[in-house]
């Protein structure tokens, strides 16, 4: 019986391998495809939650509401709990503009509960309250991707409104609190996490947590896209593309002739808020990541990306193992100076 080539034994053992490690690769692999395939399917999924006037009788310009409205409105529950949730992790105190910023917030908000999250109050929270995931907490790679975490796990245990920072109200939330969950439309896909509105117990916002776990991996090794698959931005859109039921969601977008209405890219200013436009976060991979995903074909790229790295690593190791095997051959016989097999040229040492 004659044996299998070197080149089939391979890909037997491949083919082995990969079978028995499914259980690993397969649920990274279709995480990662949700991830890619976000601007493919956010249009979509999101089509039914865009605030409108049509669909839910709401003025997204906010003209029609008093500045210092603080509830839903006459005919309307007040869903949303009303309570201010900022964020402040590490050893420095907030600048003094995020805390102007959050003080404007507070005087259009009276006799709202306005909480700063440090890290103490943090870590209580995520200790009492989400004790499974305490230790991949306090292990996040990046510090903002604790941040993003916690705002989850905030607007599940109380609910309320959360805000960045650099977020200075121009006027009161309250109209938004008859809808169970609430963010802006973020450029060019999906949603912005620097301001959210959710019921407590939100069943989106409990998925949004329940996921952290099975997202958590430092993606392509790039700070920027690790942040954003993980915990940010993309992480939580994706989620939202992943809801059975996704009528309680609501996005907050613009109008004809302005439909960036409520986007809080850079130093806008937009109906809710002017927004200072930190994100000091940010990594030398955030240009490029941000260009990929204004061209539309994201998904195509990233995926194109992947292959090619993948062929040229494979390509690689080809090559290694062809220059061993012609160096193995060199030392068996210092006449040959050709690889008839593999096509390397093999001089001898001079």
């Amino acid at each position: 019986m004659t044996m299998p080539s070197l080149k089939v034994r391979i890909l037997i053992v491949v083919c082995v391998v990969l079978v028995l490690s499914q259980k690993w690769w397969l649920p990274l692999g279709n995480t990662l495809l949700n991830l890619v395939l976000l601007s493919s399917r956010w249009r979509q999924a999101s089509v039914e939650s865009w605030i409108s006037k049509d669909r839910d009788d709401f003025d997204v310009t906010f003209a029609s509401y008093p500045v210092n409205q603080t509830t839903a409105g006459s005919g309307y529950q007040d869903v949303i709990p009303p309570i201010l949730h900022h964020i402040h992790l590490g050893p420095h105190e907030p600048r003094a503009e995020w805390l102007g910023a959050r003080d404007e917030c507070i005087k259009y908000h009276p006799n709202w509960t306005a909480y700063i999250w440090d890290d103490d109050a943090a870590e209580k929270l995520v200790k009492d309250e989400f004790p499974h995931l305490n230790d991949m907490w306090h292990n996040y790679r990046y510090p903002v991707e604790r941040v993003d975490a916690l705002r989850y796990m905030v607007l599940q245990t109380f609910g309320g409104v959360v805000l960045d920072f650099d977020l200075a109200c121009k006027r009161s939330l309250g109209p938004l609190r008859r809808f169970e969950f609430v963010a802006p439309a973020a450029h060019p896909t999906g949603f912005s996490i620097g301001f959210m509105m959710a019921s407590q117990g939100n069943e989106f916002v409990r998925d949004l947590v329940n996921n952290l776990a099975p997202y958590n991996h430092v993606w392509f090794y790039l700070p920027y896209v690790a942040v954003m698959f993980s915990t940010g931005c993309h992480y939580a859109s994706t989620i939202f593309t992943l809801q059975q039921n996704r009528t309680s969601l609501r996005i907050l977008g613009g109008i004809t002739g302005s439909p960036r209405l409520h986007m809080l890219n850079g130093f806008v200013n937009t109906p809710l808020f002017r927004h200072l436009g930190s994100s000091s976060w940010h990594n030398f991979d955030a240009a490029f990541i941000n260009w990929i995903g204004h061209l539309r074909r994201g998904s195509i790229l990233v995926t194109l990306s992947f292959v090619v790295s993948l062929t040229l690593t494979v390509y690689y190791l080809t090559c290694l193992r062809r220059r061993r095997r012609c160096a193995a051959k060199r030392n068996r016989s210092l006449g040959d100076k050709f690889d008839s097999d593999s096509g390397i040229s093999c001089i001898k040492d001079a």
